[in-house]
C-alpha cells in the first residue's frame, strides 16, 4: 500500500479552500479537497518506467496555490484527477539507486519520439502530447493521475525523467535540483548581456535560485534583489546578489544603480532585465516599472488571472516573456546543456541545501503546508516532506 496526499476534484471544498486561504495562507490544507490516504500504488504504464520511492519532496508555490484554491483554471485540461501532488523529488529505485526526478512528462514518457535527439522532457513547440499517449493528461509528475506524485511513499517515473544523484550530494541538496533548474531557465531567459543590470523581485526559493544562476552561469554585471524578509536578503547576498534590499526599496536601488529618473511609477531607464519571481498583479506592474525601455521582463512566478496596466509595456517596447520549467539551454559562451545538467553544476558551486529549512512527515502535512505558506515570515525558505522514515517502516 502507498501512503499519499491526494487532491480530488471536489468543487465545494476547493471553493472553501479559496475562501479560507484568503484569511490565512495554507488553510486550504484543512478545508480543501486534500486528504491523506492509503491506496494501491500506480501501475507501470509501459516499458521504460520505474518505481520510485521518494526520500525528500519539496513543497512548491504551485503546490500551495493548488491546495489553497488559487491555481488557474487554465490548467484544468492539462491535469487528471485525482492526483498526488509533489514534483520536487529526490528518491530511490528498488536497488537503492538515488535519483532526482525531472517532472515534466515529455514526449518519450508518453510514447512519442522526442522533438530532436537529446531533447529534454520540456523541449518541443507542440503540447499535444501532454493530453494523449498512454498516460492520463498531466503537465508533470505531481499533476497526473497515472504517475502519482512525490507527496507519497511511491510513484512511477519514466527513464527520461531520472537523473542519478552523486554520492557526495546530500538529499537536502538533491531536493533543490528541480527548483534550481527553474532558476537556471529564468536566468538564461533574461538574456543578460555582459555587464547588464538584472533585478530580481522576490527571494523565495525560485528567486534565490535565479540569483545563484545569474551569478554563476551568466555574465550579468550587477544583480539587485528585492526581498521582503531579512533572512531572504542574507541568502540572496550569499548566493550572488550585489545588493539585496527590502521589497519596497528595490526601485530606489535600481534607480541608484542606473542613474535613472523616476517618472510617475516608472523609471526613465531601469534594469536591463527583470525577473519576477512572485507572479502577482502588483509584482508584474513593479517589474514593468523597473525595466528600462526595450528591456526584458521574465515571469518566473506563476501569475494566474491578473489585471495589469500594459500601456507602459507598449510605450517602452518592453519584452514580457514567460518562464515555465526548463529544457535545453544555451549559455552565453555558446555551450548547450539541459537545465537539469546545469542545476547539478550549480549545486556544486553554491550551498543550495541551506535553503531547506524544515522537513515534516506526511502525517503532519497540515503543519508542513502552514510552514510553507508563511515560510518567509517565519525565517524559512524551502519546506519538504521527509519520506525516509516511511520507507524504513515499509509503508
Amino acid at each position: 500500500m502507498v501512503k499519499a496526499l491526494r487532491f480530488a476534484r471536489k468543487e465545494v471544498r476547493y471553493a472553501a479552500a479559496a475562501v479560507a486561504s484568503r484569511l490565512r495562507p495554507g488553510a486550504g490544507a484543512r478545508w480543501g479537497p486534500l486528504e491523506l490516504v492509503e491506496d494501491d500504488p500506480p501501475e507501470l504504464p509501459a516499458d521504460g518506467w520505474h518505481r520510485v520511492y521518494p526520500r525528500l519532496t519539496g513543497i512548491c508555490g504551485s503546490d500551495l496555490a493548488t491546495v489553497d484554491g488559487r491555481s488557474s483554471r487554465y490548467f484544468d485540461d492539462y491535469v487528471s484527477f485525482p492526483f498526488v501532488l509533489g514534483h520536487e523529488i529526490v528518491g530511490e529505485l528498488a536497488g537503492g539507486r538515488r535519483v532526482v526526478i525531472e517532472p515534466v512528462l515529455g514526449h518519450e514518457a508518453r510514447g512519442f519520439d522526442p522533438p530532436f535527439e537529446g531533447a529534454a522532457p520540456g523541449d518541443g513547440n507542440d503540447y499535444r502530447h501532454l493530453v494523449c499517449g498512454h498516460l492520463q493528461p498531466g503537465l508533470q509528475t505531481g499533476f497526473c493521475q497515472s504517475t502519482g506524485g512525490g507527496w507519497a511513499t511511491e510513484l512511477v517515473a519514466h527513464r527520461s525523467q531520472l537523473h542519478d544523484v552523486p554520492d557526495w550530494m546530500s538529499d537536502e541538496l538533491a531536493v533543490m535540483i528541480e527548483p534550481a533548474a527553474a532558476g537556471v531557465h529564468a536566468a538564461l531567459r533574461a538574456q543578460a548581456e555582459p555587464g547588464a543590470t538584472v533585478a530580481v523581485l522576490g527571494a523565495g526559493t525560485m528567486g534565490l535560485a535565479a540569483v545563484a544562476a545569474l551569478r554563476h552561469l551568466t555574465e550579468a554585471g550587477s544583480i539587485v534583489c528585492g526581498a521582503r524578509y531579512p533572512v531572504q536578503r542574507e541568502l540572496a547576498r550569499e548566493l550572488g546578489a550585489d545588493a539585496a534590499v527590502g521589497a519596497d526599496e528595490l526601485k530606489r536601488a535600481v534607480r541608484r544603480a542606473e542613474g535613472s529618473f523616476q517618472i510617475g511609477e516608472h523609471l526613465s531607464g531601469g534594469a536591463d532585465a527583470v525577473i519576477d519571481a512572485v507572479g502577482s498583479a502588483a509584482s508584474i506592474a513593479e517589474a514593468l516599472a523597473l525595466c528600462r525601455p526595450r528591456g526584458r521582463v521574465v515571469l518566473l512566478g506563476m501569475p494566474g488571472t491578473v489585471t495589469v496596466e500594459l500601456t507602459g509595456l507598449w510605450h517602452r517596447e518592453t519584452e514580457l516573456v514567460g518562464c515555465y520549467t526548463y529544457g535545453t539551454e544555451t549559455l552565453p559562451d555558446g555551450r548547450r546543456a539541459t537545465g537539469f545538467e546545469l542545476a547539478f553544476e550549480l549545486a556544486g558551486k553554491v550551498p543550495l541545501n541551506r535553503l531547506v529549512s524544515a522537513v515534516y512527515p506526511l502525517d503532519r502535512y497540515r503543519d508542513a503546508l502552514d510552514h510553507a505558506a508563511e515560510a518567509g515570515r517565519r525565517g524559512a525558505t524551502k519546506i519538504a516532506f521527509d519520506l525516509r522514515q516511511e520507507r524504513r517502516r515499509g509503508i
